[in-house]
């Protein structure tokens, strides 16, 4: 069974940076999006920012700038960095990867556990 693992949370103080990691157990085939989701209490999940297995990025409006998602194949690791934080910033972090079973034509999604950051003075 695949798992996310993730790490890098924490207590930071508005302006400051952090970088967020989810590491694959295993192997994930036919990987379709690697994608940051946030949630905030009494919030719905939001995603954060997206890269494709072709390297394309997205991201929300609110971190465009400020935050950048990258990923290093040689250790199944995905990033999420994070600059010139804010309070708004402060929310649950998830990992997501979204992959296609090719026999069905499907796409089935692996979550991470979740990191807390909070952005407070």
């Amino acid at each position: 069974q695949v798992q996310l693992v993730e790490s890098g949370g924490g207590l930071v103080q508005p302006g400051g940076s952090l970088r967020l990691s989810c590491a694959a157990s295993g192997t994930i085939f036919s990987i379709n999006d690697r994608a940051w989701y946030r949630q905030a209490p009494g919030k719905q999940r939001e995603l954060v920012a997206r890269i494709t297995s072709g390297g394309s990025t997205n991201y929300a409006d609110s971190v465009k700038g400020r935050f950048t998602i990258s990923i290093d194949n040689a250790k199944n690791t995905v990033y999420l960095q994070m600059n010139s934080l804010k309070p708004e910033d402060t929310a649950v972090y998830y990992c997501n990867v979204e992959f296609r079973r090719l026999r069905t034509s499907t796409v089935g999604y692996y979550w991470g556990q979740g990191t807390q950051v909070t952005v407070s003075s």
